[in-house]
């Protein structure tokens, strides 16, 4: 493809990125809000300038605009926080992170790149902002303000689950090309599915670092647990054994694969003081084997997190108080990188922690979906 000079806005570690170079998009400015974050995109991508801060400070904003002018970009990635419109948030009316995307137009008119990917949840198609005390339709804005010099996807709504990526995560992925390039720009045909056996399933099985309890019980409970954690370690340094507290653990030793432990008449879940807990169905809950992940949030690294868990394997069966099942943990760093599409040897900064680390996995888009986009531009623009 011939080569192009890129922007990236909102990029928090620069998930999206992870894979332009092999399409020709040298990025040459990121922008994001948090210093840790932007750090951490500055260790991925030591070539790139990165301005940190508000896009909303005109005086940051105009920064952007300078930079990306200089350096002739004709690429940009928008990639919002979409606390404020997903399902997993407030959704509050007129949710200030939302009217971010107004920023971003802004830049996009006064630099005018050859293309532009914005890239959000779902629910922002039937999201609105207010503009001049009227609530307009985020699609509508979009169209309105660049619909004149742009050409949009017809496709928006995507799943990674389709395009390789060992996950279902639906995304919206909105497409720009402008106009005088004289072509539309969709995604491509959809691939196989990967399922987590095929993508995990050969990793060494890894027991819970279970943090409250003495080293001596722990052995007893799980007797390979250095064993387990040095094979783990043999194959990368992110895959070993998340930390837990002892009565989440036990409630899933005794879930099968795809199971929940709120179903088990022994080994549910439990508050500290014994009793029944109560929470959301899709929490202590496992993965399958024979689908791919579900799709990874921030709060990746608790049992008590929404599908969080790693699908295990039957260690010896019989009634629930006899049976159990391996792997009663969530999934470890390393496993976290493979469903989100990351290489895996994706280049962890030393000083980054384990909360940072999940955090910005769960908040990213995984790579191969934007590489998809990227792989049929390249038919278009060689």
């Amino acid at each position: 493809m011939t080569k192009l000079n890129g922007l990236s806005l909102f990029s928090s570690v620069g998930f999206a990125e992870t894979y332009f170079k092999d399409y020709d998009i040298d990025m040459k400015i990121a922008n994001e809000l948090t210093d840790v974050r932007a750090k951490f995109h500055k260790h991925l991508y030591p070539d790139c300038k990165m301005v940190v801060g508000d896009i909303t400070e005109e005086k940051i904003k105009q920064e952007i605009i300078d930079e990306a002018i200089h350096e002739k970009v004709d690429f940009v990635i928008a990639t919002p926080p979409c606390q404020g419109m997903s399902l997993a948030g407030l959704r509050k009316k007129d949710d200030v992170r939302n009217r971010l995307i107004l920023d971003a137009v802004e830049i996009i008119q006064k630099i005018k790149p050859k293309f532009v990917i914005f890239e959000n949840v779902p629910i922002q198609l039937k999201t609105s902002i207010l503009i001049d005390d009227e609530l307009v339709m985020i699609p509508d804005y979009l169209k309105r303000m660049l619909g004149d010099m742009y050409s949009f996807n017809k496709k928006n709504i995507l799943n990674t689950m389709d395009y390789g990526v060992p996950q279902s995560r639906e995304r919206c992925v909105v497409l720009l090309v402008r106009k005088d390039m004289g072509f539309e720009w969709e995604f491509p045909k959809e691939k196989k599915i990967v399922t987590l056996e095929e993508a995990i399933g050969n990793l060494p099985s890894l027991d819970p670092n279970v943090t409250d309890i003495s080293e001596q019980t722990r052995n007893l409970l799980f007797p390979e647990y250095e064993r387990k954690k040095e094979e783990g370690l043999k194959v990368s340094k992110w895959h070993h054994p998340p930390k837990h507290v002892l009565r989440h653990v036990v409630a899933m030793q005794h879930t099968p694969s795809g199971c929940s432990a709120w179903h088990n008449h022994i080994y549910y879940p439990k508050l500290k003081d014994g009793s029944r807990s109560k929470g959301f169905k899709t929490i202590y809950k496992r993965q399958s084997w024979d689908k791919p992940a579900a799709t990874v949030l921030q709060n990746n690294g608790s049992i008590t997190g929404s599908l969080t868990v790693h699908p295990g394997r039957m260690v010896h069966g019989g009634s629930e108080e006899d049976r159990c099942y391996s792997d009663a943990r969530v999934f470890s760093i390393y496993e976290l990188i493979i469903v989100s599409s990351l290489p895996t040897d994706w280049n962890i900064p030393e000083w980054a922690n384990d909360t940072l680390i999940r955090n910005a996995i769960g908040e990213g888009v995984p790579p191969k979906l934007i590489a998809a986009a990227l792989e049929s531009l390249r038919e278009h623009y060689k």
